[in-house]
């Protein structure tokens, strides 16, 4: 492309490269950024029953609609874990991850570098049982079968990081977020562990079945932050989330969109727009996403903000 042709077409730059050759750039009928076309585009999000693979699967719907030239496709994963390795082998472009799997990621080069696009929501973990279990307390999980995620989820990181944390010895069963539900609601585990945001539909289905609560961890967020890292907080999840239960303190981390590194700085933009732009659509998929910010997406640290992110938000400023 021409600087000529470039500077026709109001973008001001002589070109992108995109992923895998040279981008081309097609006209955007709306007040968005113009937009490059790449070869393909992907967004790895999560299990079935999870919010990463509700909300997930909606931006890539809309990312086919903004890339109308390129093969834009969800990959559904276990989730955090597995998004972080699939970054670092180049198998994603773009990738939904907890913060606190992110930074654990990276200090173990896996993947060696990483940056982020937004925050998005915060994700809450749920320890829940039946409505008649004799559980009452974290401690009580010790020497008990139950299920925290898939493997390479960012529940199963989590869990494994509680279960230090208090010292005990759970049977952990490997499960998506439906799998567990199920297996909980027929009594072949005693408790589902899961960080999710809020409501996630397979705990959702659970609670409108049959009587369940949810353990609270009081405390446990502070510990969390002192042994691992200022990436938890303390918070009440309210009543109004599931039917029939009661509100319950427990931790947060926030979710993040992240990207590799070496993704267009234009490409980038175009996501970022995309994310706040529709976010009210998305909302329509996942209630969740009304969390999305502007004001607070910027808020990734210590992962920092790639640069076609940055670009986005500085445009985005009122």
């Amino acid at each position: 492309m021409t600087r000529r042709r470039v500077l026709a077409a109001g973008l001001g730059i002589a070109g992108a490269t995109a992923l895998g050759g040279a981008g081309t750039w097609l006209a955007r009928p709306s007040d968005g950024p113009a937009t490059p076309s790449l070869a393909e585009l992907r967004l790895a999000t999560g299990p079935a029953g999870g919010v990463y693979r509700i909300i997930g699967g909606e931006l890539v719907a809309i990312l086919a609609e903004r890339f109308p030239a390129t093969r834009v496709s969800q990959i559904p994963t276990g989730a955090s874990v597995d998004n972080l390795a699939l970054l670092g082998s180049r198998g994603t472009d773009l990738a939904l991850a907890y913060l606190d799997a992110t930074v654990a990621g990276l200090a173990a080069h896996k993947p060696e570098d990483v940056t982020a696009v937004a925050r998005l929501y915060d994700a809450w973990m749920h320890v829940i049982v039946l409505g008649s279990s004799p559980l009452r307390s974290f401690l009580d999980l010790d020497g008990r079968t139950i299920t925290a995620g898939a493997t390479g989820s960012g529940s199963r990181f989590t869990t494994d990081r509680l279960v230090e944390l208090a010292n005990i010895r759970p049977r952990i069963i490997d499960a998506s977020q439906t799998e567990g539900a199920e297996l909980l609601a027929t009594g072949k585990v005693d408790a589902m562990l899961s960080l999710t945001g809020i409501p996630t539909p397979a705990v959702t289905r659970l609670a409108n079945n049959q009587p369940v609560r949810l353990i609270p961890l009081g405390g446990y967020a502070e510990s969390m932050e002192s042994r691992y890292g200022a990436y938890y907080a303390p918070a009440p999840l309210p009543a109004s989330v599931y039917p029939g239960v009661e509100a319950t303190d427990t931790l947060t981390t926030p979710n993040l969109l992240l990207a590799r590194p070496d993704l267009p700085d234009t490409v980038v933009q175009v996501v970022a727009d995309s994310l706040f732009s529709e976010r009210d659509r998305i909302a329509r998929s996942h209630p969740e996403a009304n969390r999305i910010n502007v004001r607070t997406a910027i808020a990734t640290a210590p992962i920092r903000l790639h640069p076609g992110a940055m670009r986005y938000f500085r445009s985005a400023k009122p």
